[in-house]
């Protein structure tokens, strides 16, 4: 069983990225870290109903250990762009042997005292052109506690592809916001916020 635990919006910089979410919501996002195996780092949103978002990119001062980066991002070009959703797993393991579609290997993860395995192809591609979710389990405290809440919450989470049908069947996500409908390939969030409903793509 998987459940959603975050998106993430990627950009060519951290600071186009948290731009291009700051001026969708209205919001301010707070300062996250940096992710010394993949060489990137964030910028974070608390959602309501302990969900969160993530602003993410290359971190230009740093030399990844392993590569290709995970999230497709030595690829990433043009405007900034929700382009990942990620989902927890309590036995990612198990999780992982029991999909028909390679999701990837489990990486061990750390940023600060968090600790997690995240499931990254050997391309850094995930399947479905990359709208398959990415996989984790968390090992110890989970971030979204510790974020302040800025009055966002996750209406829906849209996820388009030509085969998107066949991936809900696949997944069988028992999670009401993630909606999928057939379409070229892209996410959108429909956020509610302090300045209304609003969109994020």
């Amino acid at each position: 069983m998987i459940e959603l635990d975050h998106f993430a919006i990627a950009a060519t910089t951290l600071d186009e990225a948290t731009a291009h979410v700051e001026e969708a919501l209205g919001v301010p996002l707070q300062p996250g870290g940096k992710h010394g195996v993949y060489g990137t780092h964030n910028r974070l949103l608390g959602l309501a109903e302990g969900l969160y978002l993530e602003a993410i990119a290359i971190d230009p001062e740093a030399t990844p250990e392993r590569s290709p980066r995970w999230f497709d991002l030595d690829r990433f070009t043009g405007t900034p762009r929700i382009t990942n959703w990620i989902c927890r797993s309590d036995d990612l393991a198990a999780t992982l042997a029991s999909l028909p579609v390679d999701a990837g290997a489990a990486i061990q993860l750390t940023r600060g005292d968090l600790s997690w395995q995240m499931a990254v192809p050997a391309s850094g591609i995930l399947p479905f052109d990359n709208l398959f979710p990415a996989l984790m389990q968390w090992q110890g405290p989970h971030p979204a506690p510790r974020l302040t809440q800025q009055g966002c919450r996750l209406v829906r989470l849209v996820l388009s592809h030509p085969e998107a049908l066949a991936l809900r069947d696949l997944l069988g996500l028992g999670e009401g916001r993630v909606v999928f409908e057939p379409g070229p390939a892209a996410l959108r969030a429909e956020i509610e916020t302090p300045h209304g409903l609003r969109v994020l793509e």
